[in-house]
């Protein structure tokens, strides 16, 4: 069975970036269930709404009564990768925002999303690693020959082992999608779930933990790339 490790910054890392992409979902509130929500580690930041005549609609977050969250939903519905989850608070376009310090092959905001260098993500494509996506960042910096740093679009997918649920976890909201559980100290990952043909990816139900297969982090560790830290997660 291929193992699987959950992906964490190297807290040695001295570069930072305060940034946030150009666009977003708002956050909904729910004539349903009452919560008022909206995800986080849902970022695309291939797909460009500049295009869109609403695209303003998107610039600022807030919370929207489900009808308009819904409405504006289905604007950026044919722009996403197909079944694409769009909950609450996906944000789309290029990070923005100033950056400084030196930045190595792997810097992350937060362990929620991931910058690269772009001649680290060739030679990790170069090592037969499947599923990059790099895409332009916009971070602005006061250094002369800054490094160009993309960010990688990992998308959600797969799930939790229920094992590691809570007995009592209740179903979705059938309205907005809204259940909260807290992340298990120690998340399994449902075997039968997982994408056999990434090596990055978010879990889909819980889109802030970020996986890499162990053909990423041999490729990793083997090109000597720094940054980034792998703790093993269990899979049943």
């Amino acid at each position: 069975m291929s193992r699987f490790y959950w992906l964490h910054e190297d807290k040695k890392v001295t570069a930072s970036f305060d940034a946030t992409h150009a666009w977003r979902l708002p956050g909904v509130r729910c004539h349903t269930c009452g919560a008022t929500w909206a995800s986080a580690g849902n970022q695309y930041p291939a797909v460009d709404l500049s295009q869109l005549p609403e695209h303003s609609e998107f610039e600022k977050a807030r919370p929207e009564p489900f009808p308009e969250f819904a409405r504006l939903r289905e604007l950026v519905r044919p722009l996403m990768p197909a079944n694409a989850a769009l909950p609450p608070g996906t944000q789309f376009g290029p990070l923005v925002g100033p950056a400084s310090g030196r930045f190595g092959p792997f810097t992350s905001l937060g362990d929620v999303l991931w910058v690269i260098r772009r001649d680290s993500l060739e030679r990790l494509q170069a090592e037969g690693v499947r599923g990059l996506l790099g895409c332009r960042t916009e971070l602005r910096f006061r250094q002369k020959d800054p490094p160009e740093l993309l960010e990688l679009q990992i998308e959600p997918h797969g799930r939790l082992h229920r094992d590691c649920l809570p007995p009592d976890l209740p179903p979705p909201c059938e309205t907005c999608g809204w259940v909260y559980f807290r992340l298990p100290d120690e998340p399994i990952l449902d075997s039968a779930s997982l994408p056999p043909e990434l090596d990055l990816f978010r879990v889909g139900d819980y889109s802030t933990v970020i996986v890499g297969t162990e053909r990423f982090m041999e490729a990793v560790h083997r090109l000597g790339l720094e940054g980034m830290t792998f703790h093993e997660l269990p899979v049943r």
